[in-house]
């Protein structure tokens, strides 16, 4: 298990600002000789810090192709599995379905299938709790469409959340793409959608847990879809 880079700077001020708050309690409480305070206060910033590691762990995993599988995207629960309509660039119904991270997960995201980036944007936005049903269109987020090689396309858009004030995508429009590789990280609980062929094949129900790169949470239909 190794530590992602996007968490080396939040370690490190962490790790700074849990010394100085141990050397400040260990100076107060050194004049009253209170030595089991001390100690319960250095056990609960011991476990902070390493519960701050913990959340930017990057797991190593089997990195899985199959064209006709959608692959979710992060680690979490399924929250949604509906038809909508997408406005923002597709402009049709498309099957959407919704995986919430809580801040126990791996916030590692991965793109759903491989292709190339066709889209790309990021949007400002609010910070709704990440299952609030506005949180895909309000809060602030990043879209990323991805074209098949056989032309069809698949979104998913990366939300922030209540407690999330930080999204990394690393998608670049024009840029090939491989299923299940790196896509980005969200800091701190957060969701991820994923929007592909309303005809596709559902594979996962609300309540599930899902595995990033790991879990198919759909598959796409076998004849080919024009784009």
């Amino acid at each position: 298990m190794k530590i992602n880079k996007e968490g080396y700077r939040i370690i490190g001020f962490t790790g700074v600002f849990c010394l100085v708050c141990w050397g400040a309690i260990y100076y107060l409480l050194a004049l009253h000789a209170n030595v089991s305070v001390l100690w319960f206060s250095t056990l609960l910033l011991a476990l902070f810090w390493f519960f701050v590691v913990a959340f930017f762990r990057d797991p190593r995993r089997v990195c899985i192709h199959d064209a006709d599988l959608i692959f979710s995207p992060c680690d979490g629960r399924v929250v949604v599995t509906e038809v909508v309509r997408e406005t923002e660039y597709m402009q049709e119904e498309m099957m959407q379905i919704s995986v919430f991270m809580s801040i126990t997960n791996v916030h590692m995201n991965w793109v759903p299938v491989g292709g190339v980036v066709e889209y790309f944007k990021y949007h400002p936005g609010r910070f709704l709790v990440a299952w609030h049903p506005k949180s895909s269109t309000e809060n602030e987020r990043t879209t990323t469409v991805v074209r098949m090689h056989d032309g069809r396309k698949v979104l998913f858009r990366q939300v922030a959340g209540l407690i999330a004030r930080r999204i990394v995508s690393y998608m670049k429009p024009g840029e090939a793409v491989t299923q299940n590789s790196e896509a980005g990280f969200i800091k701190f609980g957060s969701r991820v959608d994923v929007l592909i062929p309303k005809d596709s094949e559902l594979l996962v129900e609300i309540g599930d847990p899902v595995i990033g790169s790991q879990t198919p949470i759909a598959r796409l239909r076998t004849e080919r879809r024009d784009s």
